[in-house]
């Protein structure tokens, strides 16, 4: 996945294919999604993952930081990061891609960042039903017993097939 597909001709809204029976493996997928789009604009980065869970990284920079005074970041880029990590935990647990968008994400803020560190989010898919995905994470600066947040969220499996709506569609 070091390259995206081929851009399809038929009704995906500019979007890349979806290959059927893609296996999903996150180093690749993270490999390649944190150079692109949002991901790679707020720098996330791939950390590590097993079969049902995924790290992924944001390191902190002055950019990102909701709070000049304390450096502290904003908190859009830690929803987005635990947002990624938890959404790639349904695709590590279901072992390949499936179109889903998120029904509902929870975020509880415990304390602040600090300033200057690197957010780590964790993230697990805990039950994978046919139309739906449920989730947790954790977002910490070091030190996971010392969480910045938890998120808990469930995720909506939809089908492949006109996932995404033609250009004709949108005109």
């Amino acid at each position: 996945m070091d390259s995206m597909p081929e851009r399809p001709t038929d009704n995906q809204g500019g979007r890349p294919a979806i290959p059927a029976g893609m296996d999903f493996d996150p180093a690749r997928f993270g490999k390649f999604m944190m150079s692109h789009g949002h991901t790679g604009f707020i720098g996330m980065q791939y950390q590590s993952h097993g079969d049902n869970w995924v790290e992924l990284a944001l390191p902190w920079r002055e950019d990102l930081v909701g709070d000049p005074d304390t450096g502290v970041l904003a908190s859009g880029p830690i929803i987005s990061l635990l947002d990624n990590a938890t959404s790639m935990s349904v695709w590590a647990l279901r072992g390949g891609f499936r179109p889903q968008v998120t029904l509902d994400l929870r975020v509880d803020y415990v304390r602040a960042a600090t300033s200057g560190k690197t957010i780590v989010a964790w993230a697990e898919c805990y039950q994978l039903k046919k139309s739906m995905a449920f989730v947790r994470g954790i977002a910490h600066d070091g030190d996971i017993a010392d969480p910045v947040a938890h998120a808990a969220g469930i995720f909506i499996q939809v089908e492949a097939d006109g996932w995404a709506r033609s250009r004709e569609a949108e005109a």
